[in-house]
């Protein structure tokens, strides 16, 4: 693992960052709230701007990566090509002539580019969607009609024209309602607002109101007023208010403050997060400036941190495949290890207890049980005999294991269910242990950088220094894995854990 570096700016002060992969890898669905303080007096302001604003202001449109565009034309291009070659298979009569099949759909996508259909792709149900297939569609069947002169039937057209438009609309459905079900699966994005006043709390209130936007404004941070539940510290505290609420995003609505301002969009650019900012503009609707806008706060986005799109699709893939494909393959043996756990001691046959995953959030994490049923009451009395250094609790010998636990753990075969967290997207193969609660709560701020992925089944500290008792290197190799993550890298060590599993150490 040589090639591993550790950035070394992790190193240099109390205010580095976390990891630039903060949000590398989605999680599961948590419950949220929403900043609802806004004073009467700010809602009385916001009705009467709007009613003395004549011009309708332009929504944000959603952005989409050049990964996510793909994505859709390909499936697009999918459908125009299986659709008509299954009438042509079907009938030749029913379909157009091989030759024009790939033209066909080429068309499509050429006018649906020019509709403007894939502009704002990254929204799964924009306003004009099916009139813009249509339209597209028509205009690629008439040419191709055109083209084919006597070898296509006006009928055949008919057919290829309401089929292709159909499945093009079908698949927008699918992916509409595939965005609905992952919104209700995933995290919101966490959003803190530099700032107290009648413009931060106005955007609080577009933001909690906003239908398309799924966010959760955690609080305030301001120097001037109080703290309370919502105004969650001063600028001084936004690097540990970054890392351990798991910030995603600032905005900074401090007008006519620039020093504050600077120093707040410091502090978040170096902890990697999205900074928007409240400019300072003379009145007035000015709709083709290119301003996006919070309700009717004008705002600019002064950083934006990159999301490895199609990496992580494929790092999912990769889970999604191998935690299924290890369930089927090892099913015979978990099997008969439930079987064994039964034989060998009173109690459940797996053991789900809470764990704290990607970015704080909580979930249960399950095991063959390899310990008697009162272990966790037990922990607190073994205490002193603690051999880890640091937050994590381990000792040889445990008094706790049961008999078949002990060949469980040597082989990890207790980590079999954990397949079931993988798909259920709350792990993945590849990433740091997930720790108990108990043990996150002792992390020392630096420390929380190591939730800024999902736990996983296995990683870099299990094929390298499993049985080294030091918390501080187990952390070490987890931020190396965090920093220098890839495909390849997560191959290496699914490869690696192999090995290890055949040659048994303990676990």
């Amino acid at each position: 693992m040589g090639e591993l570096t550790t950035n070394r700016a992790w190193d240099s002060g109390p205010n580095d960052g976390p990891s630039q992969y903060t949000r590398m890898i989605l999680g599961t669905a948590a419950e949220t709230t929403l900043i609802s303080s806004v004073d009467a007096s700010d809602e009385t302001t916001s009705r009467r701007a709007r009613s003395r604003t004549s011009t309708q202001q332009p929504a944000a449109q959603t952005t989409i990566d050049r990964f996510t565009l793909g994505q859709l034309m390909a499936a697009d291009l999918i459908v125009l090509v299986a659709i008509p070659g299954a009438l042509l298979l079907f009938s030749s009569a029913w379909g157009l002539p091989w030759a024009y099949l790939p033209i066909f759909a080429a068309l499509v996508i050429l006018f649906g580019l020019g509709e403007g259909l894939y502009r704002r792709a990254g929204d799964p149900s924009p306003a004009g969607t099916v009139a813009a297939l249509a339209r597209s569609t028509l205009l690629a069947t008439g040419l191709v009609y055109i083209a084919a002169g006597n070898g296509m039937h006006v009928l055949a057209a008919a057919r290829i024209f309401a089929s292709s438009l159909a499945g093009l609309a079908l698949l927008r459905r699918l992916r509409q309602m595939q965005w609905k079900r992952w919104r209700r699966q995933t995290e919101s994005r966490k959003i803190l607002i530099i700032g107290g006043g009648p413009v931060a709390r106005s955007i609080a209130h577009a933001l909690r109101n906003d239908p398309l936007r799924r966010s959760t404004v955690c609080g305030f941070v301001d120097d001037k007023l109080p703290l309370s539940p919502v105004v969650l510290g001063r600028i001084a505290d936004l690097d540990w208010l970054a890392r351990s609420e798991f910030i995603d995003e600032v905005i900074v609505a401090l007008p006519n403050q620039p020093a504050l301002a600077r120093a707040a969009a410091e502090v978040a650019f170096r902890n990697h997060l999205d900074i928007r900012a409240v400019p300072d503009l003379p009145p007035g609707p000015w709709p083709d400036s290119g301003i996006d806008r919070i309700g009717e706060v004008p705002v600019v986005t002064l950083h934006r941190e990159p999301i490895l799109s199609a990496p992580l699709f494929f790092k999912r893939l990769l889970d999604i495949g191998g935690a299924a494909f290890g369930l089927a393959l090892v099913s015979p043996l978990m099997a008969l290890v439930a079987l064994l756990i039964r034989l060998d001691s009173p109690g459940p046959v797996v053991y789900s207890a809470e764990r704290t995953g990607a970015k704080g959030r909580r979930f249960r994490c399950h095991k063959f049980r390899s310990m008697v049923t009162d272990a966790e009451l037990l922990k607190e009395k073994l205490r002193n005999r603690n051999q880890r250094e640091g937050p994590i609790f381990k000792i040889d010998d445990d008094p706790r294991v049961t008999p078949i636990g002990r060949i469980l753990r040597r082989y990890s075969l207790d980590e079999l269910p954990q397949l079931w967290n993988v798909l259920r997207g709350e792990m993945s193969l590849v990433g740091p242990r997930p720790h108990p609660s108990d043990e996150v709560n002792h992390y020392e701020l630096h420390q929380f950088r190591r939730l800024d992925v999902k736990p996983g089944i296995t990683g870099l500290w299990q094929i390298t220094a499993r049985d080294c008792p030091s918390f501080e290197l187990n952390m070490h190799l987890d931020l190396t894995y965090i920093e220098n993550w890839s495909l390849r890298l997560d191959m290496h060590i699914l490869a690696s854990t192999v090995r290890v599993l055949f040659s048994p150490e303990g676990a």
